[in-house]
């Protein structure tokens, strides 16, 4: 029990926060005027919310060596999914509100990933192995979801005329929630019943050699499914608390420096993606590139399938308005980065070349988030 409660310190340190900004966060957060105490406030929230994350990270991937894959991926990428949702409707409902928030965090989510991820994955992998292989017929199940609904979600309102500007009516809302989480389940179910095979290494198992409980994997050590669950739940409910204070600073500080809206969902999509790119990373590097590309191909698509579903229904039962439609600018990266991201995974082998592509699209990206 000692040992358990040694590993488990960083949810001390989350529950600990989430106790004190619940009986004190309104007096601390009334006058952020203080640059001093906006920086502490700002560091303390982001290091706490970080640690968690890296904790969900770490049990996840436990539930991943149990489970095998790709159920265990799958467990990790809706884990990041929902500490994201807490995040853009803790954004979308504290002080001034963020109208653009959710679509801000997804096209970021989309941008780090696709572009950033992929490339420093392929970049990194290359070096090391000079060539990767993984299963191709899994990329492209990926991408026949991930380029309909990305368009769909965050182009398509810019051209709709049933509603004032980038956002969707009712109708529209209510069509795209519906079509997304069954285009959803529906992939799921190739993914883990139907067509499983499509995403593990042609030829293997697609387990892992599966340890009894308090068993070593690595440096890690793996015990049972529901401990797992259970501390990987129990770290996610703090974050409810502490993604809602997160967001005044945020909030706070775009405003006071006249810093563009983009970087808020920016900042946001940073914190949450640092797991799982640490993840898919060392699992380039270990020349395990399809687990690679279902962390983060997989984290893409539930970002899509299941953020905007969920920041629009919270929009039809708040009132809050959702901005979706990005602008011109980034219509074209957004567009340049899925044909790219489906030439790179039209073949089952990747080099450095392909990852070098995707490095500058994200640098690109950058770029347009401080001048378009």
């Amino acid at each position: 029990m000692l040992l358990v409660l040694r590993s488990e310190w960083p949810l001390l340190i989350n529950v600990a926060t989430a106790a004190l900004f619940l009986s004190f966060g309104r007096g601390w957060l009334a006058d952020l005027s203080d640059p001093l105490w906006l920086g502490f406030i700002l560091t303390w929230l982001f290091s706490v919310i970080l640690l968690s994350a890296f904790a969900v990270l770490r049990h996840a991937e436990s539930l991943a060596i149990k489970l095998g894959e790709p159920l265990g991926t799958l467990m990790l990428t809706l884990a990041a999914t929902g500490i994201e949702v807490m995040m853009i409707s803790a954004g979308m409902l504290t002080g001034h509100g963020n109208a653009s928030l959710a679509r801000d965090a997804m096209f970021a989510v989309i941008m780090i990933i696709l572009n950033g991820m992929v490339g420093i994955s392929l970049l990194l992998g290359g070096l090391r192995h000079r060539e990767q292989t993984y299963n191709l017929l899994g990329a492209n199940a990926f991408l026949a979801v991930i380029v309909p609904l990305s368009v769909l979600g965050l182009v398509l309102p810019n051209f709709t005329e049933s509603s004032p500007g980038p956002t969707l009516s009712a109708f529209h809302a209510t069509f795209f929630i519906v079509m997304s989480l069954g285009l959803y389940g529906v992939f799921l179910a190739i993914q883990n019943v139907r067509h499983r095979d499509y995403f593990i290494v042609p030829g293997s198992t697609g387990t892992f050699s599966k340890p009894h409980g308090g068993e070593a994997h690595g440096t890690q050590t793996i015990r049972s499914i529901g401990y797992h669950a259970l501390l990987l739940l129990m770290y996610l409910l703090p974050l409810i608390i502490l993604s809602e204070e997160l967001a005044v600073p945020i909030d706070y500080g775009i405003r006071v420096l006249n810093a563009p809206a983009a970087l808020s969902g920016f900042l946001i999509a940073v914190l949450i993606l640092s797991p799982e790119s640490l993840g898919a990373v060392r699992a380039a590097l270990a020349n395990q590139l399809q687990r690679s590309i279902n962390i983060l191909l997989g984290s893409v698509l539930a970002t899509i399938s299941l953020t905007i579903p969920a920041v629009l229904i919270i929009g039809f039962f708040t009132g809050k308005t959702v901005v979706l439609g990005i602008n011109p600018a980034d219509t074209i990266l957004l567009l340049l980065t899925l044909a790219v991201s489906m030439l790179t995974f039209a073949v089952d082998r990747t080099h450095v070349l392909l990852g070098a592509v995707h490095l500058l699209l994200f640098l690109a990206y950058l770029m347009l988030i401080f001048e378009k």
